[in-house]
């Protein structure tokens, strides 16, 4: 059972938590593309503990504190992508909301998840979710979000702002600049041919535009405004929503979503649409220009968010628009056996050198039986498959089009 304390007057402390592993294979990984074997530290939930706290301040209203960690059951580890608090905030709930502050989902996040997620038992399956890849990280920190719902729930809805904090894009896409320049002058002065010095310009601008870096920029540097609304009666549920990012160094990406889902007796229906669309300013004719050094930090940041194996990411290389349909059902066969099954076709379109206008096509099914009300155990089989643009893949080390992922593990929450 979660561990309650109680403090002083009203308030309430509590301790929470899920620890899930899972052994996943996937064909076609690796750069000799023979497959891999791994035990991995979250497969139906990412492993996490947190700690919620409330206190009464009277009236009707309270005082809310929510901190999460994420780590990595196989190793014990924090998840080496994420900070060590997920989620860290400080709020007000009253008659008339709840305002919170500090380190959040988004709203793109919150209306699929409590809308039309994939699955009526976790919303979603942590190695193996392409719903996620267009959620724009999921996450913002330095967040104002403002939520209000009527007394019945029927009617919820949601605003979100966050500050562009730490912004050092275009510090950086200047010292990339000079860097490539310097490079390429110094390669061409020592005899090289111009393709070499282009290679010394590039590797000059990769070392300060690379991932650790575009990491940096994504933690904190985003300025984002949006907001959701959702109608759920009678198990019938309908929501919205839409997220403005603007990336460090000045690129506007419009997110957009759409969807709803059904409930009656053991069955769950559900559907949804998704839509990114980046606004990038024109290429500049000198490729080792600062607004060039610009472009190339907003394409790397954005190919971070599309990307990645876990949320049905793949390269996103000059392609400016993805979008993405789902449809998916559950029926809960006995209270301890679910089934589900989901399909998503993301379409992704704006590629000037068409390498990377493509197609994929996303297949999960799943099947999870409790043992109690605490601990479960699951299977999944995962299929992805790209067509269109020869430039999209699902890795660069694999330079893989297609992958087929089997997943077995056990989950305990507390």
């Amino acid at each position: 059972m979660p561990a309650m304390a109680q403090a002083t007057g009203a308030s309430k402390v509590e301790l929470w938590g899920i620890v899930d592993a899972a052994v996943r294979h996937t064909t076609n990984e690796g750069a000799e593309k023979s497959g891999l074997t791994k035990m991995i530290g979250g497969g139906m939930s990412q492993s996490r503990w947190g700690i919620k706290v409330e206190e009464d301040l009277g009236g009707g209203s309270k005082a809310l504190v929510e901190l999460e960690h994420r780590f990595n059951t196989d190793t014990g580890d924090k998840d080496a992508t994420a900070p060590f608090f997920q989620l860290a905030y400080v709020g007000l709930q009253g008659p008339y909301g709840r305002l919170t502050m500090g380190r959040q989902w988004n709203v793109l996040f919150d209306v699929v998840t409590s809308t039309y997620a994939s699955f009526p038992y976790s919303p979603y399956m942590d190695a193996y979710k392409p719903e996620l890849g267009m959620a724009m990280g999921a996450r913002t920190s330095n967040m104002l979000k403002y939520l209000i719902a009527t007394p019945d729930r029927k009617w919820v809805g949601a605003v979100q702002y966050s500050f562009k904090e730490g912004n050092d894009g275009a510090a950086t896409a200047n010292q990339a600049s000079g860097a490539a320049q310097t490079a390429y002058m110094n390669t061409l002065m020592g005899g090289g041919t111009a393709a070499q010095a282009a290679a010394a310009a590039s590797a000059a601008a990769t070392a300060l535009i690379g991932p650790q870096t575009i990491g940096t920029l994504a933690g904190g540097a985003v300025r984002t405004v949006g907001g959701y609304l959702r109608y759920s009666a009678d198990g019938l549920s309908l929501g919205g929503g839409y997220l403005r990012t603007e990336l460090p160094t000045g690129t506007d990406v419009d997110a957009w979503t759409l969807g709803g889902s059904y409930r009656t007796g053991p069955w769950y229906f559900n559907a949804g649409y998704g839509l990114n669309k980046a606004k990038f300013a024109s290429t500049p004719a000198n490729p080792l220009s600062p607004a060039a050094m610009q472009l190339s930090i907003d394409r790397a940041l954005l190919n971070a968010y599309w990307s990645g194996q876990t949320n049905g990411g793949f390269q996103s290389g000059d392609a400016d628009k993805r979008q993405l349909f789902k449809v998916g059902f559950g029926y809960q066969i006995t209270p301890q056996l679910n089934l589900g099954m989901h399909y998503f076709r993301g379409k992704q379109t704006g590629s000037v050198s068409g390498n990377f206008n493509s197609t994929a096509n996303f297949v999960v099914a799943a099947a999870d039986y409790a043992f109690s009300k605490r601990t479960d155990a699951y299977l999944a089989i995962d299929r992805t498959s790209i067509s269109g643009g020869q430039g999209t893949v699902l890795d660069n080390t694999s330079g893989a089009r297609s992958r087929t992922g089997f997943t077995v593990g056990l989950r305990h929450r507390f």
